[in-house]
């Protein structure tokens, strides 16, 4: 028995590359690449996108709780403290028509 006909090597080959085999056989080395490329890509790996929390929808919700009263955000609480004080010293934004260039002789 001289081996597999053409037909059986054609056959095998398609069939491997139908279901996501190798189809020529080949070496260790590009073995570990063909793993590599077969496997999910590593931003595809829900251990990976999921790794930290969903900042946006935290955010958004401690700033709805803030507005009805039911979280306390000392830092954005500061924030506002802070600019209140300012505009109580003139130091806010000009109305509009009052600014610099407004005030000018002609």
């Amino acid at each position: 028995m001289a081996g597999l006909s053409h037909y059986a090597v054609r056959m095998a080959q398609l069939s491997a590359r139908i279901f996501g085999d190798v189809a020529r056989p080949t070496d260790s080395k590009s073995m570990k690449v063909f793993k590599l490329f077969k496997d999910t890509p590593m931003s595809k790996q829900k251990e990976v996108y999921d790794w930290y929390p969903q900042h946006n929808i935290y955010y958004n919700m401690t700033k709805k709780l803030r507005f009805m009263g039911l979280f306390r955000d000392e830092h954005e609480d500061f924030n506002e403290e802070m600019l209140r004080v300012r505009r109580l010293r003139g130091k806010g934004k000009p109305k509009k028509g009052e600014g610099k260039r407004a005030t000018k002789k002609k």
